[in-house]
Parts: structure tokens; C-alpha cells; sequence
């Protein structure tokens, strides 16, 4: 995954709708010190010194995607006492839709301690249930995501084995997916995956694939006769395998298989890694990525989240900068219009005067250098429209351009003189003006002032156009006439 294609889907994300089903609890932790043991038992006594509520179970999930600014809603049953009215006074800040979470007065409300010193988990306390819905719940929830499926785009099951994924609501969520043509993603427990039958995506760790499938994993071929036992018994399409340091392996119906390595991180905590990574999944595939691209987008979420103590969220930002590191320098100034937009916003907010300009590139030249640097004199920041491959060829011909809109954009963004690069598909750069609102914006000296684009909108608000001499004798024409003047000479 490029960075710009991470910037773009979080742009965007906003408008995307998630249902998460699952078993919410609450993570307490109490961070201390611990410098001495009891003289009451052979135990460390923890000095307390603050104290920490986070969403856990399913509620991690939800954590993850209201981070990611996905509009998520959660559906589930939780009791009618102080830890379920915390919980969901946690939704509540978050603006977190609950309306399909009911309280059961008697449900105890799960609650996880951890005692943590040192950044060392000491001790973890449970007061949780186990209990399965009651037949009244059971059929509230079915009913409630049977009316209501249709309006999401991904339905995520997070089953943490607490009694609220009952095979009754997990078939009303996976039938009801099926009716309105959603994608359902299942992080399963237990070692019966049937019950998941129809799902589209499992999740399973490798211990639980093992103990699922009832097939040791301890090489690739016996990885791929789990998956194989597994995709046969629920009738799945795709099947995720999590392999902690191993990375991840995707298996699809169609055979193929997709083993994504591990990214290179510290690992301090794995604590909600698979709430991420089921997180991180639905945004993708909510997104219309492929499966494989959500998969090495949950890759990346999923390495940041274990270098983290206790359940902790991802933030966009976060996973751009991850994907970002293979590109350092030129990519991290291509932009999609999405991405731009907002950064361009801020620059002017903090009294920036934005340079826009224009144009093919193929075949960078010392005249192009000369002009993109007098038109980053004219202002504080300047913004390249990038013509993509097919716009140039509609402009100059079939046999243009020479160099590739991705290579372009590289080697334009290498330039000290450039802050952006944003590539354009129509024929004129009017809707990225239209958008951007520059200050100045900048086009070569053959044209004549009432024949650029975008002029009219750019003076509107005040801005101005600025017209630069291109030097002499320095044009791509002139290069590609150079070459075959001497090749075919030669020839």
C-alpha cells in the first residue's frame, strides 16, 4: 500500500457505515509502581497511581473504527448496573451510535483489571458473564439486525465467547448481510467455525485455526490444510490467518493465497492486535479494496497496535506515516485531491499564500526545473497538477507520454521547489483550482492571459495569475527530435 492511497481512503472514510455485534466489556487499567513486597504474603505491593477505563471485547472494534472516522453503530446486551451505564457513557462521548445496545437487569456487565508496574502486566482481574442471551435478548437483537442490516456497508461480528454471539443472532446478522449484499468479517472463538457458515471473511489466530481444523500448524502445507478444513466446513470465500511474528496468510475460494510478512516492529503488547486488525478489515473492504489490499492494510494497523500497551487505538495518521517509510521523501508530498484539500486549507489558515501550476512533464528538462522554481518564488507553497497518462494522451497523442504519470510524479516531487503533487484524469486542471483555491496561479509564458484556465475563478476571490518565460530552446519536443535525429543517423 502507497501513501497516497492510505490518505485517500481516509479522506474518505467518513462515509462509510459499520454494525459491529459483539461482546462489549470494560478494560480497566491501574498503572503503579511496585518497589517492594508485601510483609503480609510473598507478593509486590502496586502503588497506584492512576487509574485508565478503555472499550474493550467488540468495543475495541468500535474504538478502532470511530478512530479510523468510520460512522459506526454497535448492537449487543450488556447489564443493567454501573459498569454497563460507564460503558455506555463511553459510546455516548465518542457520539458512538448505541441504540441497539440493551441492558439486561440481570446481566453482570464484563469488567477485565489489569494491574499493571513497569510497563508489566502484573496480575488481570475478570468479573465478567459467560451466560448466553435469554430467548427475549436473543430474539431483540435478530429482530432489531434484521430491520436494520440494509443500512450499513460491512457487518462485523466480534465474538469473545460471552454469550452474545448465540447462533441465532450470528445466522440473523450473516442472513440478514446476505439479503442486502453486505460483507460480514468474524473473529471467532470456540472450536466450531460452523456456526459462522455463510460468513464472508474468519479471522482466527493460528492457535485457533489449529484448534479449529484439528490440524497442527507448523509449516506452510500444513497452514494450508487447516485453511482447507476450515473454508470447507463453513462455506467461506476468504479465510485470514493471523501468525503473530509469521505475518498473515489469506486464503480465497478460488485457491489463491496471499502470505503477507509481518512489519518490522516491537512487539510490546498484543493485547486487541485482532480488534485492529478486524477493524482495519472492514474499512478496507467497506472501501471497495480488495481483499488482499485490506489484508495488508490490517498488516500494518495490526504492527503499530502490538507496539502499544494494553488495547489501544490506531490512528490514520499513524498508518500513513507506517505506509510511508518505503517512500520517505518524493512520496510523501503525492497527494490525491481528498488528501490535499484539507492539508492546502490548514496552509492557508496559517497565512500561507498557495502557487498553483500545471502541466504534462514528460520528460523532465532543465527548463522545467527553471520554471516550477519561479513559480515557487511567486508564493510559500507550490501545488504541481499532474496530467495523468490518459490526459496526456488525449492532449499530445497516442505515442505520449514517454514517461509514466507514476515515474513523473516521483521525479517531480524529488524537486525541493515542489510541496505537492496531485495527479488530474480530466483534460484541464479547472476542478483541482475550483477545489484548491490558490493564490497565484502560475502558467507558461505562451499562453495569453484570457486563455488560462481557471482564471476566472482564481481572480474572483482575489488571487492572480502570473505568466512565466519558459527558456529558450528547452522543450521535450525538442529532446525527442534530438534522439531520433542522432538514432537514426546512427541507424
Amino acid at each position: 500500500m502507497e501513501r497516497i492511497t492510505a490518505e485517500t481512503l481516509f479522506a474518505r472514510c467518513n462515509k462509510i457505515r459499520c454494525l459491529v455485534i459483539g461482546d462489549l466489556m470494560l478494560d480497566e487499567y491501574l498503572w503503579g509502581r511496585a518497589d517492594r513486597i508485601s510483609p503480609e504474603a510473598p507478593v509486590q505491593v502496586v502503588d497506584v497511581i492512576r487509574e485508565e477505563l478503555r472499550l474493550g471485547g467488540a468495543g475495541n472494534v468500535v474504538h478502532n473504527l470511530a478512530a479510523f472516522g468510520v460512522q459506526v453503530s454497535v448492537c449487543s446486551v450488556v447489564g443493567d448496573d454501573q459498569n454497563g451505564r460507564e460503558l455506555l457513557g463511553q459510546f455516548s462521548h465518542q457520539q458512538i451510535d448505541v441504540r441497539a445496545v440493551f441492558q439486561d437487569h440481570e446481566r453482570r456487565t464484563s469488567r477485565k483489571t489489569r494491574v499493571v508496574a513497569a510497563n508489566q502486566q502484573i496480575v488481570r482481574i475478570d468479573r465478567e458473564s459467560r451466560d448466553v442471551l435469554s430467548g427475549a435478548f436473543e430474539q431483540q437483537l435478530s429482530t432489531w439486525i434484521a430491520a436494520h442490516a440494509a443500512e450499513y456497508n460491512v457487518i462485523v461480528l466480534s465474538d469473545y465467547n460471552k454469550g452474545v454471539l448465540t447462533p441465532k443472532v450470528i445466522a440473523a446478522a450473516i442472513s440478514s448481510a446476505a439479503l442486502a449484499g453486505i460483507p460480514v468479517l468474524v473473529d471467532p472463538k470456540g472450536t466450531d467455525f460452523r456456526r459462522y457458515a455463510g460468513a464472508t471473511l474468519l479471522t482466527p489466530n493460528r492457535k485457533e485455526a489449529e484448534a479449529a481444523s484439528g490440524v497442527p500448524i507448523t509449516d506452510a502445507a500444513s497452514l494450508a490444510q487447516a485453511a482447507g478444513v476450515i473454508m470447507d466446513s463453513t462455506g467461506l470465500q476468504h479465510l485470514l490467518i493471523t501468525r503473530s511474528e509469521e505475518g498473515m496468510s489469506l486464503f480465497s475460494r478460488d485457491g489463491d493465497i496471499v502470505h503477507i510478512p509481518t512489519v518490522a516492529r516491537e512487539v510490546f503488547d498484543v493485547s486487541g492486535a485482532g480488534d485492529t486488525v478486524l477493524a482495519a478489515l472492514a474499512l478496507g473492504i467497506a472501501s471497495g479494496f480488495s481483499m488482499a489490499e485490506s489484508a495488508r492494510l490490517a498488516n500494518v494497523a495490526a504492527g503499530i497496535a502490538v507496539g502499544k500497551l494494553g488495547t489501544s487505538i490506531v490512528s490514520p495518521q499513524e498508518i500513513i506515516d507506517a505506509v510511508s517509510l518505503v517512500h520517505k521523501d518524493s512520496h510523501a508530498k503525492i497527494k490525491s485531491l481528498d488528501a490535499l484539500a484539507p492539508l492546502i486549507e490548514t496552509e492557508k489558515s496559517r497565512g500561507k499564500r498557495i502557487v498553483f501550476t500545471n502541466g504534462c512533464f514528460d520528460l523532465l528538462h532543465a527548463g522545467h526545473v527553471k520554471y516550477l522554481q519561479k513559480a515557487r518564488s511567486l508564493g510559500d507553497l507550490l501545488v504541481l497538477g499532474l496530467n495523468s497518462d490518459a490526459s496526456v494522451r488525449r492532449l499530445k497523442g497516442p505515442k505520449r507520454p514517454l514517461i509514466d504519470e507514476e515515474e513523473r510524479s516521483h521525479l517531480l516531487a524529488a524537486l525541493d521547489c515542489i510541496d505537492y503533487v496531485t495527479i488530474f484524469e480530466e483534460d484541464t486542471p479547472l476542478e483541482l483550482i475550483a477545489a484548491l483555491k490558490p493564490f497565484i496561479l502560475a502558467k507558461g509564458g505562451d499562453y495569453a492571459l484570457e486563455g488560462v484556465v481557471g482564471r476566472d475563478i482564481v481572480e474572483a476571490y482575489g488571487g492572480r495569475v502570473e505568466l512565466i518565460t519558459f527558456v529558450d530552446g528547452k522543450s521535450t519536443t525538442n529532446i525527442i527530435e534530438k534522439i531520433l535525429e542522432l538514432y537514426s543517423a546512427e541507424s
